[in-house]
C-alpha cells in the first residue's frame, strides 16, 4: 500500500482539488475505454467536493452513463429520507451530470431489515459491479469510524460478506448498512476526505505507526493506493 497525504487549507480547498482530481481520473479511465465503478461517501465534506464535480463538470469529456456509482454506506431509513446519502448525492450531482447507473443501498421500503437490505446489496455488487471498484471515496469520524465501521463493533472483523448490517450505531440513526473492509479494499485508489479540528486526533491514530484498527477503524483500510485529502485543522501538528 501506498499513501499519499494531500493537506489544503480548508474545507473548501479540499473540496476544489478533490473534485478536480475525481473529474481528471474519471476522463482518463473512459480515454482508456474503461467503464469506472466509484463508491461514494456521505458527509460534510463530501456533500462539498460533489458540488465542486457538478460545478466543473463541463469541463471534462465526461459520459456520464459509462461510470457505474455505489455507495460505502447508507442510514436504514424510508427511501424519501433526507438522511440517505444516496439522495443527498443525487441533489448535489448525480443528477445533475445525468449519471444513470446509480446503484442504491436498499431503503425500508425495499428490504424486510438491515440484513435482508446487506444481502440484497451484496447480491447487486456481485452481479452488477466489475469485482474492483476503482475509486472508493471515503469519510472519516472523530472516532475513526469509515463508512459505518465503527470501533469496538463485530462488522470489522467481519471476513464473509461484502455488506453488513448494523443495529447499533453509536451516531444516529442506529440501523445502516455498511461495505466490509474487504469490499472496500477492493479499489484501485481510496480517497480520505477529512476536515475539522475535531478529526485531528483520529488522524493522528490513523497515521501513527502502532495501533488497532478496533480502536480506529481507518487504519483497516490497505489498498493499493490511499491518498488522504485533509485540511490544516485536521492534520493538526502533523501538516
Amino acid at each position: 500500500m501506498t499513501r499519499d497525504v494531500a493537506v489544503l487549507s480548508d474545507a473548501e480547498a479540499v473540496a476544489e482539488t478533490v473534485a478536480q482530481r475525481f473529474l481528471a481520473r474519471m476522463a482518463a479511465a473512459q480515454e482508456r475505454g474503461e467503464t469506472p465503478d466509484v463508491a461514494l461517501t456521505g458527509g460534510t465534506v463530501a456533500r462539498l467536493v460533489h458540488r465542486q464535480i457538478a460545478a466543473h463538470a463541463h469541463e471534462h469529456p465526461i459520459d456520464w452513463t459509462r461510470i457505474t456509482f455505489w455507495f460505502g454506506d447508507e442510514r436504514f431509513v424510508a427511501a424519501d429520507s433526507p438522511d440517505r446519502n444516496e439522495l443527498q448525492a443525487r441533489a448535489d450531482f448525480l443528477d445533475a451530470v445525468g449519471a444513470t447507473r446509480v446503484n442504491a443501498i436498499p431503503s425500508t421500503a425495499e428490504a424486510s431489515g438491515v440484513s435482508d437490505a446487506a444481502d440484497r446489496y451484496s447480491a447487486q455488487l456481485r452481479s452488477e459491479g466489475s469485482g474492483e471498484f476503482d475509486l472508493v471515496m471515503l469519510g472519516m469520524g472523530p472516532d475513526g469510524h469509515v463508512a459505518s465501521l465503527f470501533p469496538g463493533h463485530p462488522q470489522l472483523d467481519d471476513h464473509d460478506h461484502i455488506a453488513v448490517g448494523l443495529t447499533d450505531s453509536p451516531k444516529p440513526p442506529p440501523e445502516r448498512v455498511s461495505l466490509t473492509f474487504d469490499a472496500l479494499n477492493r479499489a484501485r485508489a481510496v480517497w480520505f476526505l477529512v476536515t475539522g479540528a475535531e478529526k485531528a486526533e483520529a488522524t493522528q491514530r490513523a497515521w501513527a505507526f502502532d495501533g488497532s484498527v478496533a480502536e480506529t477503524p481507518a487504519r483497516g483500510i490497505s489498498g493499493p493506493s490511499v491518498t488522504w485529502f485533509v485540511d490544516e485543522a485536521a492534520a493538526g501538528d502533523q501538516r
